[in-house]
């Protein structure tokens, strides 16, 4: 007999919560807008409501991945699969700059996320440490809800596969509230919104079953946090490519590239070592 019922109505209130609260936060609020770059408010809400549940369900933080004894070596996993995977990603976004006579260089400086690109550059200690906190924050909430408690939830009263997706897909709906603020904002027209909206949605859904199987296959959460937290604080936000006309004008191709490369990784990986686990089941 299955411990939990109703996992999927209970996750869907909680999320349903949570984006109401990323909602006011990002249309409202503007938290990002301000010197702290960046909407927290949610994430740290969202960690409130993450520690409500698992003390509700009598579960404990290791029974969803946080397990101190895997945190080094999952570390260490993480920022390497993302650190291959972009340097890759960067040297195809010099390749089609250079394609385009368009002279680049790297630059290290603060920037918040932009669907429309930002141009403001934050220097200074303070502002990277400011940024490297926010996006610990940040990836705790999503890898702790998204991965860790709805895979696990789920988990528990249906499939795995199930699990993973119905996660991934929450995680890509989570995303939608960016581009419906430009939308509003008149900085996007409506038809970039609705290839935006289609396009940042399955790709956060790719990401969201990455992690989703990093977790899966290994068992814990450090993997997909760290790659997660390499991803948005060091390719997004710190490291950005500088031309004579703009910052990260082709960011696309960087992020589609180094995804789509770990996004392949994984996916092959995760397949022949459940491959090779069943062999060994069955000997």
């Amino acid at each position: 007999m299955n411990k939990y019922k109703n996992t999927i109505r209970n996750s869907l209130i909680m999320f349903f919560i949570c984006l109401l609260v990323h909602t006011i936060e990002v249309l409202f609020i503007r938290t990002d807008e301000t010197v702290f770059a960046e909407c927290f408010i949610n994430k740290l809400f969202g960690i409130a409501a993450l520690f409500v549940m698992l003390r509700t369900l009598k579960m404990k933080w290791q029974d969803i991945g946080f397990k101190p004894a895997s945190l080094p070596a999952g570390i260490a996993k993480g920022f390497g699969i993302c650190a291959a995977s972009y340097a890759i990603a960067f040297i195809a976004e010099f390749i089609v700059l250079g394609a385009n006579g368009t002279p680049a260089h790297m630059e290290f400086f603060v920037t918040g996320f932009s669907l429309t690109g930002s141009t403001v550059k934050l220097t200074g200690i303070g502002f990277v440490l400011m940024c490297v906190f926010f996006n610990i924050i940040n990836v705790v909430m999503e890898e702790g809800v998204f991965r860790g408690f709805f895979i696990t939830y789920i988990s528990s009263e249906y499939s795995r596969k199930k699990a993973l997706y119905i996660s991934a897909l929450l995680f890509g709906l989570w995303h939608i509230v960016t581009p419906v603020r430009s939308l509003i904002d008149g900085s996007m027209t409506g038809g970039t919104f609705a290839v935006m909206i289609v396009g940042y949605v399955i790709l956060s859904m790719l990401m969201g079953i990455k992690w989703g199987l990093l977790y899966q296959s290994s068992g814990n959460i450090w993997i997909g946090m760290a790659d997660h937290f390499f991803n948005n604080c060091v390719v997004t936000n710190l490291l950005h490519v500088v031309t004579e006309s703009g910052v990260d004008e082709m960011q696309i191709i960087r992020v589609l590239t180094g995804e789509l490369i770990s996004f392949a990784a994984v996916a092959i990986y995760t397949k022949v070592k459940g491959s090779i686990s069943r062999k060994e089941a069955i000997a």
